[in-house]
């Protein structure tokens, strides 16, 4: 009996832990293929994401309500760019295997030379930067009026959406030393050099 138990663990954490690589591993090649769909239900697992300097024109920031597959629904700060490059790029999410306790799967790349990304999203519940320098820069202004950035077409047509609600937008940004707690990333395109995709024991989240 014990040991028809310890082979169900088994069984149950290789499952566990190749759907996690699998997705870890679609997830990099999707975005580096610019394959990644724009609108999707969320999982409601948060991951990390930090980075040491985003540029992007054509910026954007608006509030919005993601929705799991449970039906929870999930209020998000959403971050979009028209063009970015990301140096330094790291994004980070903790699995609870059972035996072996949490594993963190990780994604870096953009050491040597930086990402390219288009209509980049990010739906994020908590974020910061080092620095921050705008140009053109526009608070306050009401989220259907963002022109300066995108918004999602998937957003926009969204009931959670509100037109009317608190938005920012500016014609150029620099972050240095972000960091950032998501629940979920789109990008038209998302040109990683020196992918790299592992698993580690323990939890070692980006930082």
């Amino acid at each position: 009996m014990s040991h028809r138990a310890g082979k169900t663990r088994w069984r149950r954490f290789a499952a566990i832990l190749v759907s996690g690589v699998a997705a870890c591993a679609a997830l990099g090649v999707a975005m580096g293929q610019g394959a990644l769909a724009a609108s999707f239900l969320i999982s409601g697992q948060r991951f990390q994401v930090t980075a040491d300097t985003l540029t992007a024109r054509g910026f954007s920031v608006y509030g919005m309500v993601d929705v799991t597959r449970q039906g929870e629904r999930v209020p998000v700060q959403v971050t979009g760019a028209r063009h970015s490059t990301i140096s330094g790029l790291c994004e980070s999410v903790v699995v609870d295997v059972p035996v072996l306790g949490p594993q963190t799967l990780k994604l870096t790349g953009g050491r040597e030379r930086p990402i390219e990304a288009s209509s980049l999203f990010l739906d994020t519940t908590s974020q910061s930067a080092g620095q921050a320098d705008f140009k053109g820069l526009d608070q306050g202004i009401a989220q259907g009026e963002i022109t300066k950035g995108p918004i999602s077409p998937d957003d926009r047509s969204s009931r959670f959406f509100d037109p009317n609600g608190f938005g920012q937008q500016a014609a150029s940004v620099i972050l240095t030393d972000v960091h950032v707690t998501a629940v979920a990333l789109s990008a038209g395109t998302f040109n990683i050099p020196g992918l790299r995709v592992r698993i580690e024991q323990g939890r070692h989240e980006c930082s």
